[in-house]
């Protein structure tokens, strides 16, 4: 990337726009992993002053956003871990804030499609704060940062049947918890639940 090659050599203007162009994923991958609107920022923050240092290292064999996931997976590991040693308590995101998602509202939508709409997103939000750090941040980097399996693989710096099998395990833990909290029928199984 262009860009990163030029932030590298010291143009401050082409990292202001890698900042641009990557802050909004950045932090919400960091908030899906955390469930901590504030976690999730100081975090972002972190891993940009990262990027920043360490510009000079990146030899562009892999993709810049690769790069800047792999940077923001391992801060987010290393603080859930930090955290779950700190404390048991479970990850739950509070029902306010889930408006932190950099999401325009749907000027379009009827008032009670809108509250089911946030219902339904709050127990999803939930359901991927219960799931194991491993299977938590493979699920985010897939469905909701699109990476590919092979992107996923280099960012966590594991082989692609690792990345499927997590990705797989995450979304049956996933069904299981909204089978339990009743919001899918027992036995409904969507095929993106099942795997794709």
């Amino acid at each position: 990337m262009e860009l990163a090659k030029k932030a590298a050599h010291g143009d401050d203007r082409a990292f202001e726009e890698l900042v641009h162009l990557y802050e909004k994923r950045v932090y919400n991958m960091a908030l899906k992993i955390t469930g901590s609107p504030e976690d999730a920022f100081d975090l972002s923050q972190n891993a940009f002053i990262r990027v920043w240092k360490s510009l000079k290292t990146f030899k562009g064999e892999a993709k810049f956003s690769t790069w800047l996931f792999r940077i923001v997976a391992n801060l987010c590991t290393d603080f859930m871990r930090k955290q779950s040693r700190r404390s048991e308590t479970p990850l739950v995101i509070d029902g306010e804030d889930e408006s932190f998602e950099y999401e325009p509202p749907d000027e379009r939508a009827e008032p009670e499609r809108e509250l089911s709409r946030k219902e339904l997103r709050r127990e999803l939000d939930y359901a991927i704060s219960q799931l194991s750090e491993e299977h938590r941040t493979v699920f985010v980097l897939r469905e909701i940062d699109d990476l590919s399996y092979a992107e996923i693989a280099d960012v966590l710096g594991v082989e692609e049947g690792t990345v499927k099998s997590r990705l797989s395990r995450a979304r049956g833990r996933l069904r299981e918890i909204l089978v339990e909290r009743g919001n899918i029928p027992d036995g409904f199984a969507s095929k993106e639940m099942k795997g794709r």
